[in-house]
Protein backbone atom coordinates (compact mmCIF):
# COMPACT_ATOMS: atom_id res chain seq x y z
CA UNK A 1 0.00 0.00 0.00
CA UNK A 2 0.83 3.66 -1.09
CA UNK A 3 2.58 5.53 1.87
CA UNK A 4 0.17 8.17 3.58
CA UNK A 5 0.47 11.65 2.33
CA UNK A 6 0.22 14.60 4.33
CA UNK A 7 -3.16 15.24 4.34
CA UNK A 8 -3.59 12.03 5.76
CA UNK A 9 -0.76 12.28 8.98
CA UNK A 10 -2.44 15.85 9.73
CA UNK A 11 -6.12 14.17 9.64
CA UNK A 12 -4.74 11.17 12.10
CA UNK A 13 -2.39 13.38 14.11
CA UNK A 14 -5.11 15.70 14.80
CA UNK A 15 -7.13 12.35 16.11
CA UNK A 16 -4.42 11.45 18.54
CA UNK A 17 -4.07 15.33 19.72
CA UNK A 18 -7.50 15.61 20.01
CA UNK A 19 -8.10 12.43 21.96
CA UNK A 20 -6.12 13.17 24.77
CA UNK A 21 -5.93 16.80 24.86
CA UNK A 22 -10.04 17.63 24.56
CA UNK A 23 -10.85 13.86 25.44
CA UNK A 24 -14.68 15.47 26.29
CA UNK A 25 -14.86 16.93 22.55
CA UNK A 26 -13.59 13.52 20.78
CA UNK A 27 -14.63 11.95 19.03
CA UNK A 28 -14.22 14.30 16.31
CA UNK A 29 -17.07 15.21 13.55
CA UNK A 30 -16.03 15.90 9.91
CA UNK A 31 -16.09 19.41 10.45
CA UNK A 32 -14.34 19.56 14.16
CA UNK A 33 -11.80 17.62 12.46
CA UNK A 34 -11.32 19.74 9.63
CA UNK A 35 -10.75 22.76 12.18
CA UNK A 36 -8.39 21.12 13.69
CA UNK A 37 -6.63 20.09 10.93
CA UNK A 38 -6.28 24.11 10.15
CA UNK A 39 -5.43 25.48 13.15
CA UNK A 40 -2.58 28.04 13.28
CA UNK A 41 -0.59 26.97 16.49
CA UNK A 42 0.45 23.94 17.08
CA UNK A 43 0.70 23.25 13.61
CA UNK A 44 3.60 23.54 11.25
CA UNK A 45 2.98 23.86 8.24
CA UNK A 46 -0.53 26.14 8.60
CA UNK A 47 -2.79 24.71 5.88
CA UNK A 48 -6.37 25.50 4.85
CA UNK A 49 -8.46 21.90 3.98
CA UNK A 50 -11.64 21.59 3.08
CA UNK A 51 -14.31 18.91 3.92
CA UNK A 52 -13.51 17.14 0.74
CA UNK A 53 -9.93 17.19 1.47
CA UNK A 54 -10.42 16.07 4.90
CA UNK A 55 -13.28 13.48 3.99
CA UNK A 56 -11.17 11.58 1.05
CA UNK A 57 -8.42 11.49 3.67
CA UNK A 58 -10.05 9.44 5.89
CA UNK A 59 -11.13 7.39 3.71
CA UNK A 60 -7.70 6.31 2.95
CA UNK A 61 -7.22 6.19 6.59
CA UNK A 62 -10.14 3.71 6.90
CA UNK A 63 -8.83 1.26 4.28
CA UNK A 64 -5.33 1.47 6.25
CA UNK A 65 -7.68 1.08 9.91
CA UNK A 66 -5.89 3.70 11.28
CA UNK A 67 -9.47 5.16 12.02
CA UNK A 68 -13.39 4.41 12.06
CA UNK A 69 -16.69 5.95 12.09
CA UNK A 70 -17.77 6.18 15.73
CA UNK A 71 -21.37 7.71 15.34
CA UNK A 72 -23.74 7.05 18.08
CA UNK A 73 -27.34 6.73 17.50
CA UNK A 74 -28.24 10.37 18.61
CA UNK A 75 -25.59 11.88 16.77
CA UNK A 76 -26.95 13.84 13.64
CA UNK A 77 -23.38 13.45 12.19
CA UNK A 78 -21.00 11.34 12.15
CA UNK A 79 -17.78 11.05 14.01
CA UNK A 80 -14.29 9.42 14.01
CA UNK A 81 -11.55 8.20 16.02
CA UNK A 82 -8.34 6.86 15.33
CA UNK A 83 -6.77 3.17 15.57
CA UNK A 84 -3.17 4.42 14.26
CA UNK A 85 -1.95 2.99 17.96
CA UNK A 86 -4.02 -0.49 17.95
CA UNK A 87 -2.91 -0.87 14.35
CA UNK A 88 0.79 0.08 14.97
CA UNK A 89 1.06 -1.32 18.36
CA UNK A 90 1.88 2.18 19.42
CA UNK A 91 2.24 2.60 23.57
CA UNK A 92 1.03 5.79 24.90
CA UNK A 93 4.60 7.54 24.92
CA UNK A 94 5.18 6.68 21.51
CA UNK A 95 2.11 7.59 19.34
CA UNK A 96 1.92 10.90 21.14
CA UNK A 97 5.64 11.60 19.98
CA UNK A 98 4.74 10.38 16.95
CA UNK A 99 1.15 12.65 16.48
CA UNK A 100 3.78 15.81 17.07
CA UNK A 101 6.17 14.50 14.55
CA UNK A 102 3.17 14.05 12.11
CA UNK A 103 1.38 17.51 13.39
CA UNK A 104 4.78 19.69 13.53
CA UNK A 105 7.78 18.07 11.09
CA UNK A 106 10.91 17.31 11.95
CA UNK A 107 11.85 18.33 15.51
CA UNK A 108 14.57 18.44 18.35
CA UNK A 109 13.86 16.37 21.05
CA UNK A 110 13.96 19.33 23.51
CA UNK A 111 11.19 20.71 21.23
CA UNK A 112 9.39 17.04 21.14
CA UNK A 113 9.70 16.64 25.17
CA UNK A 114 7.82 20.74 25.37
CA UNK A 115 5.41 20.19 22.90
CA UNK A 116 4.56 16.80 23.60
CA UNK A 117 3.46 17.69 27.65
CA UNK A 118 -0.22 18.35 26.12
CA UNK A 119 -0.36 14.56 25.18
CA UNK A 120 2.07 12.67 27.13
CA UNK A 121 4.05 14.26 30.06
CA UNK A 122 7.53 12.54 30.09
CA UNK A 123 10.00 12.14 33.32
CA UNK A 124 12.54 14.28 31.87
CA UNK A 125 14.49 14.72 27.99
CA UNK A 126 16.21 11.51 28.56
CA UNK A 127 12.91 9.82 28.75
CA UNK A 128 11.77 11.04 25.44
CA UNK A 129 15.41 10.50 24.03
CA UNK A 130 14.71 6.71 24.92
CA UNK A 131 11.21 6.44 23.26
CA UNK A 132 12.70 8.03 20.07
CA UNK A 133 15.47 5.76 20.04
CA UNK A 134 12.58 3.26 20.46
CA UNK A 135 11.07 4.23 17.22
CA UNK A 136 13.96 4.38 15.14
CA UNK A 137 14.35 0.70 15.96
CA UNK A 138 11.15 0.25 15.30
CA UNK A 139 11.96 2.31 11.46
CA UNK A 140 8.73 4.64 12.49
CA UNK A 141 11.31 7.98 12.94
CA UNK A 142 14.98 8.94 11.85
CA UNK A 143 17.59 10.93 12.94
CA UNK A 144 18.31 13.95 10.68
CA UNK A 145 21.62 14.80 10.11
CA UNK A 146 22.60 18.41 11.52
CA UNK A 147 22.46 21.41 9.28
CA UNK A 148 25.19 23.86 9.06
CA UNK A 149 24.59 25.86 12.34
CA UNK A 150 22.56 23.55 14.15
CA UNK A 151 23.67 22.50 17.17
CA UNK A 152 21.11 19.33 18.13
CA UNK A 153 19.57 16.59 16.12
CA UNK A 154 16.18 16.37 14.85
CA UNK A 155 13.69 13.75 14.16
CA UNK A 156 11.71 12.69 11.59
CA UNK A 157 8.65 10.40 11.11
CA UNK A 158 8.88 7.76 8.42
CA UNK A 159 5.07 6.78 8.60
CA UNK A 160 4.92 9.10 5.45
CA UNK A 161 4.24 12.39 3.81
CA UNK A 162 6.97 15.09 2.34
CA UNK A 163 10.67 14.83 2.19
CA UNK A 164 12.27 15.76 5.36
CA UNK A 165 15.53 16.37 4.04
CA UNK A 166 13.73 19.31 1.80
CA UNK A 167 15.49 22.98 2.48
CA UNK A 168 13.39 25.01 4.93
CA UNK A 169 12.39 28.05 3.35
CA UNK A 170 14.46 31.19 4.32
CA UNK A 171 13.83 32.63 7.82
CA UNK A 172 11.26 35.02 7.72
CA UNK A 173 9.64 34.33 4.89
CA UNK A 174 5.64 32.69 5.15
CA UNK A 175 4.26 30.38 2.58
CA UNK A 176 0.57 31.63 1.58
CA UNK A 177 -2.65 29.90 2.56
CA UNK A 178 -3.67 26.84 0.66
CA UNK A 179 -6.61 27.62 -1.61
CA UNK A 180 -8.63 25.15 -3.14
CA UNK A 181 -8.53 24.60 -6.90
CA UNK A 182 -12.03 24.78 -6.85
CA UNK A 183 -12.74 27.58 -4.88
CA UNK A 184 -10.12 30.90 -5.91
CA UNK A 185 -12.21 33.11 -4.13
CA UNK A 186 -12.53 31.48 -0.57
CA UNK A 187 -9.38 34.12 0.63
CA UNK A 188 -10.04 37.63 0.28
CA UNK A 189 -8.19 38.44 -3.39
CA UNK A 190 -8.40 34.91 -4.21
CA UNK A 191 -6.03 33.40 -6.18
CA UNK A 192 -4.55 36.88 -7.12
CA UNK A 193 -3.68 37.95 -3.91
CA UNK A 194 -1.81 34.15 -3.41
CA UNK A 195 0.35 34.96 -6.31
CA UNK A 196 0.87 38.42 -5.80
CA UNK A 197 2.53 37.84 -2.15
CA UNK A 198 4.33 35.03 -3.88
CA UNK A 199 6.21 37.81 -6.20
CA UNK A 200 4.61 35.67 -8.97
CA UNK A 201 1.37 37.77 -9.94
CA UNK A 202 0.94 39.67 -13.07
CA UNK A 203 2.47 42.77 -13.85
CA UNK A 204 -0.63 45.27 -13.65
CA UNK A 205 -0.18 47.98 -12.18
CA UNK A 206 -3.28 47.31 -9.25
CA UNK A 207 -2.91 48.60 -5.91
CA UNK A 208 -3.15 44.98 -4.50
CA UNK A 209 0.16 44.32 -6.85
CA UNK A 210 1.51 47.36 -5.99
CA UNK A 211 1.37 46.34 -1.87
CA UNK A 212 1.87 43.05 -2.37
CA UNK A 213 5.37 43.71 -4.14
CA UNK A 214 6.37 44.74 -0.56
CA UNK A 215 7.50 41.96 1.68
CA UNK A 216 6.04 43.45 4.94
CA UNK A 217 3.12 44.70 2.98
CA UNK A 218 2.22 40.79 1.58
CA UNK A 219 3.36 39.60 5.02
CA UNK A 220 0.33 41.92 6.59
CA UNK A 221 -1.70 40.25 3.68
CA UNK A 222 -0.77 36.71 4.71
CA UNK A 223 -1.66 37.41 8.63
CA UNK A 224 -5.24 38.97 7.43
CA UNK A 225 -5.88 35.94 5.30
CA UNK A 226 -5.41 33.55 7.69
CA UNK A 227 -7.36 36.01 10.54
CA UNK A 228 -10.63 35.55 8.28
CA UNK A 229 -9.95 31.77 7.60
CA UNK A 230 -10.05 31.37 11.51
CA UNK A 231 -12.87 33.56 12.07
CA UNK A 232 -14.53 31.17 9.60
CA UNK A 233 -13.62 28.20 11.35
CA UNK A 234 -14.68 29.24 14.48
CA UNK A 235 -18.43 30.31 13.25
CA UNK A 236 -18.13 26.69 11.85
CA UNK A 237 -17.56 25.23 14.52
CA UNK A 238 -20.40 27.04 16.79
CA UNK A 239 -22.65 26.07 14.01
CA UNK A 240 -21.73 21.89 14.34
CA UNK A 241 -21.61 22.17 17.79
CA UNK A 242 -25.33 23.88 18.22
CA UNK A 243 -26.56 21.25 15.33
CA UNK A 244 -24.90 17.96 16.58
Amino acid sequence: MIAPDDVELRVVGCLVEKQRTTPDQYPLTLNSLRLACNQSSNRDPVVDYDEATVRKALGELGRRRWIRSASGHTSRAPKYRQLIDVELNLPDDQISILAVLMLRGPQTPGELKQRVERLHAFEDLAAAQRILEDLIEREYVERLERRPGQKEERYHQLLGGGDASAPEPAVGLKAPPAVAADDPGDLPGGIDTVAAAEGNGPADDSPLEQTAADPLDAERIDRLEREVVELRAEIAELRDRLTS
